[in-house]
């Protein structure tokens, strides 16, 4: 299993937010270089990369950030947050990302997600957040209208190479990622999962990793200390032999 640790991105600084509450915003880290640095140190070899501010405005935002990242850190970056047409995902996938998710405009432009795919193949994923089962768009501050996994089903029938699934209610809170969900997701569909929101410490990780999960992202986790992400790391890697 891989792990992605997080950079949340607003107004330039690495922030966190608890249940995706922009009201909670606060800064954990002095600068996104620095925090990669530190995660490329550790055994990462993935950063998991979020525009706030994009996510709101439905436009990209702070790119110059993430292609900083993606270009001097020598981490692979995943990135999502106002990716909402074909000239974002055109720009941010030739420009060093190696992946962009799909939110908001997957739910309400599904055929963006199969001209994507169709294109970039794996390369595009699909975040399906969640809030008392039901899917969130435009930053989690409104309903899509669908359920998680009839939503899930359908980005996989489109071609999405991997779904990044976050309960909201776990977001940023050390609570432990929502398992029955997950494993109701990944009894449902066949394409890579990466698992979001909770995750607090070592037992989380051999969790996610015994049900099958492809990745997981940690954030608040590192930030706080609860979670020595170089202990992290050698769980995953060992539990994956």
């Amino acid at each position: 299993m891989i792990l992605l640790p997080a950079i949340d991105i607003q107004n330039g600084r690495c922030v966190r937010l608890y249940k995706g509450d922009f009201a909670t915003s606060h800064e954990v880290a002095p600068d996104p270089m620095a925090a990669a640095a530190a995660f490329k140190e550790a055994g990462a070899s993935w950063v998991h990369m979020v525009d706030l501010d994009g996510a709101v405005a439905g436009r990209r935002e702070n790119s110059e950030v993430f292609l900083r990242v993606a270009g001097e850190s020598g981490l692979l970056v995943e990135l999502g947050g106002g990716i909402r047409d074909m000239d974002a995902v055109n720009y941010y996938l030739s420009h060093g990302i190696q992946r962009v998710i799909l939110g908001t405009a997957a739910m309400r432009r599904p055929e963006l997600v199969a001209e994507a795919a169709a294109r970039y193949g794996d390369r595009v994923a699909v975040g399906i957040d969640a809030k008392d089962g039901r899917v969130m768009v435009e930053g989690w501050l409104e309903e899509g209208g669908a359920d998680y996994l009839s939503a899930a089903s359908e980005m996989e029938r489109l071609g999405a190479g991997a779904l990044i699934f976050t309960d909201i209610s776990r977001d940023g809170t050390l609570a432990g990622p929502n398992l029955e969900q997950l494993r109701a997701l990944a009894e449902h569909v066949f394409c890579p999962i990466i698992a979001s929101g909770g995750v607090k410490g070592l037992e989380d990780i051999r969790a996610l990793k015994g049900l099958g999960i492809y990745g997981a992202i940690c954030g608040k986790a590192i930030y706080s200390g609860d979670l020595d992400l170089t202990e992290a790391f050698k769980v995953a890697e060992a539990s994956a032999e």
